[in-house]
């Protein structure tokens, strides 16, 4: 970090702070990683039942700021913290992203829009345990995570992008555009999933008869496939084209190609717990994969449009 001249009076020193892109990239990479694990401890709570395991709000009881010796309320309180920490990161970006000179201002004022969506998480949260986790409200919680996480990726390929610089589009404006449709597919993937998840024995926490619950299970499964086979299909023909002109960018298509394996990783874990009924530990790892590939379709999407030198052959 630098220190451009002295500041008069009495500002602080953060103020006289001036950041490089590439001092700037760790504090993005650790913002991107913290918004990947938010996305499981929050799965975690769901999938344990430990939705309800504290009441209150920011202390788990009224009156006892701290969970008891229960299992349900560590894991809803770890969550809690895990997300104050997150918070934190997002506003440090924010931060050290307006005392970075070479950013545009509309990546600036993404990494804005990153800490307030983070912290909207909060009150959203506190609504959740409010009412007593109505599906809507828990299917909102999640939604806006892979929201923000899509986000976040873009913004940490942004400031990589300024590091090592920029090289004209490697394909062509047709796939660009098919970029955009099959990393939109896959947000409509994860809605569908999300679908499923509100319609199956993961809705919340508490008894089971006590759960709000979307729905018959099995119909939205069935829309949730198709959208599978949507998005695979989009997903493959931009893979075929990568493939058949790979000397052009074989970054690009091992990039693709790496993303199609953990895909298809995703696809068999999704087949195997729906035929073991659904237990906690796969669907976790299923939602693991599926914040992966998230990021990887909406990384790959956005290197279609802005590669960077990365991609080329150096």
């Amino acid at each position: 970090m630098t220190r451009p001249g002295t500041v008069p009076g009495h500002v602080s020193s953060w103020r006289a702070l001036a950041f490089s892109p590439s001092q700037l990239l760790p504090f993005v990479l650790v913002e991107l990683g913290a918004l990947w694990m938010i996305v499981l401890t929050g799965a975690a709570v769901r999938l344990t039942d430990s939705g309800l395991g504290c009441r209150h709000w920011p202390g788990c009881e009224e009156g006892h700021p701290l969970p008891a010796k229960d299992g349900h309320a560590f894991i809803e309180f770890g969550n809690r913290l895990f997300g104050a920490v997150t918070i934190a990161a997002t506003l440090l970006v924010w931060l050290a992203a307006r005392r970075t000179s070479a950013l545009p201002r509309r990546v600036v004022q993404l990494a804005l829009v990153i800490f307030l969506g983070t912290l909207l998480q909060a009150p959203i949260g506190l609504l959740a345990v409010a009412s007593d986790l109505r599906w809507p409200i828990v299917m909102l919680h999640l939604l806006l995570s892979i929201a923000l996480l899509g986000a976040a990726t873009v913004l940490a390929l942004e400031v990589r992008g300024l590091q090592v610089g920029r090289v004209e589009p490697l394909v062509p404006l047709e796939l660009r555009r098919l970029g955009l449709v099959f990393a939109a597919a896959c947000f409509v993937l994860i809605l569908s999933g999300s679908f499923a998840t509100a319609a199956g024995p993961h809705s919340g926490g508490g008894k089971a008869e006590d759960i709000d619950r979307l729905g018959r299970l099995e119909p939205v499964v069935y829309a949730h496939a198709a959208v599978v086979g949507v998005f695979l299909c989009t997903f493959l023909f931009s893979l075929g084209y990568l493939g058949a002109r790979r000397d052009r960018s074989p970054r690009l298509f091992a990039f693709a190609a790496a993303l199609f394996v953990v895909l298809l990783a995703q696809m068999g874990l999704g087949e195997l717990q729906w035929r073991t009924h659904l237990p906690w530990g796969l669907v976790l790892v299923h939602v693991f994969l599926a914040a992966s590939v998230w990021i990887g379709t909406v990384a790959l999407a956005t290197l279609f449009w802005r590669p960077n030198v990365d991609l080329t052959d150096r």
